[in-house]
């Protein structure tokens, strides 16, 4: 048999299995067309999310706890985070007949283009904007970015368009029951959002396909629990603060309330073109979601080093940004971001984009570890 028809075969065997509002590997698209043998275009778009340089550093990126390797290597960080989001969606996603590989690809690639302290860091580097008069960062807005532009030493993954538009429409749950999907979405419309959403607009998008609108669910899913039982674990709270009305609905600790959450989606959303909570259900977790704001996020024990580090992000933007301006090779910014995607390409870069810009992805792309110990031996 034909090796390009036997894959074709087998992608439509695949296709007539999945639910008829998941996104079939048929419809797949991206700017720059390719095939690949034996795989269909969003377990492609996973495997190179997979192998790429800015997925290795998750590892390295706070969740909500600083440098929590450093003291407990149990506490979740980036990494765990994002695997954890994409096996909770696919559990969920399997039941409903979704396509796996694109909710893999959607939920491994969502925090890309996260900064290091997490939404710290991007807190910082939004004050740097404003100061210079920059486009505001929104890490999903650079997780794009980074996928389209920044990997594969600027070439870009060229990632199908259900993908592209997962990672950017993740940000923004908040207090949702359900999200449905939009699916009459176009570039043209993914671009409109990110022009208004860096200008400053307040403004959100959604998933065009019911597996970013599960992703985009997943997300809150994965941490809800996760960060009080890493608060309880670093005493920063007790296990018995929780109230009681949340104890009584979802569980008490992480494992008993993903299994609520998960149960819950499943029985509302099946068959349905939509991904949504019980009443509820939804109630408990924007009142879970308000507990960890105030008694984890916000709590000034957990961010004591919080000062620092913002004063670390302007003083690491400066320096780089005049290390550019004054054409300085042997620093850093050069060596270990410009150059490190080869000459030509750092040529290219250079030329392409301003200093504040080519800071900002450095900075951005930095794991906590990595930030502290060139801030320190600058600052020497």
């Amino acid at each position: 048999m034909d090796e390009k028809r036997f894959k074709r075969e087998i992608l439509q065997k695949e296709d007539n299995s999945l639910s008829p509002f998941a996104t079939k590997n048929a419809d797949a698209h991206r700017k720059v067309p390719i095939e690949h043998p034996w795989r269909g275009p969003f377990a492609r778009d996973r495997d190179h999310i997979l192998y790429s340089g800015a997925f290795r550093r998750y590892i390295g990126k706070t969740q909500v706890i600083y440098n929590a390797a450093s003291f407990d290597e149990q506490l979740a960080n980036r990494s765990i985070h994002t695997l954890q989001v994409s096996q909770i969606a696919r559990s969920i996603g399997k039941v409903l007949g979704l396509n796996l590989d694109l909710i893999e690809a959607i939920a491994l690639g969502h925090d890309l283009g996260h900064a290091p302290f997490g939404h710290d860091g991007e807190r910082f580097l939004q004050e740097i904007a404003r100061v210079h008069k920059m486009s505001l960062f929104f890490h999903n807005v650079h997780s794009l970015r980074v996928a389209d532009m920044l990997s594969d030493a600027n070439r870009g993954m060229n990632l199908t368009f259900q993908v592209r538009d997962g990672i950017i429409s993740h940000d923004g749950e908040v207090n949702e029951v359900k999200v449905e999907p939009s699916p009459d979405k176009t570039e043209e419309d993914i671009e409109g959002y990110v022009r208004r959403k860096k200008s400053g607009e307040e403004v959100t998008t959604f998933p065009a396909t019911l597996e970013g609108c599960l992703v985009r669910i997943t997300d809150s899913i994965s941490y809800i629990g996760q960060d009080f039982e890493d608060a309880v674990r670093i005493g920063l709270i007790k296990k018995s603060d929780l109230p009681k009305n949340i104890k009584e609905t979802l569980g008490e600790n992480n494992s008993e309330i993903i299994n609520t959450l998960v149960q819950d989606i499943i029985e509302q959303s099946y068959g349905v073109n939509e991904i949504k909570y019980s009443p509820h259900i939804a109630e408990s977790v924007f009142c879970l979601k308000k507990f960890n704001l105030h008694f984890i996020y916000e709590n000034n024990m957990l961010k004591q080093e919080r000062e620092k580090i913002r004063k670390g992000f302007f003083f690491l933007f400066e320096h780089f940004r005049q290390d550019i301006r004054q054409g300085k090779r042997n620093s850093l910014v050069f060596q270990e971001w410009i150059f490190n995607r080869g000459e030509d390409m750092g040529e290219k870069y250079l030329s392409q984009y301003s200093p504040e810009e080519i800071v900002t992805d450095y900075l951005a792309s930095m794991t906590d570890r990595y930030f502290l110990n060139v801030h320190d031996n600058l600052k020497k």
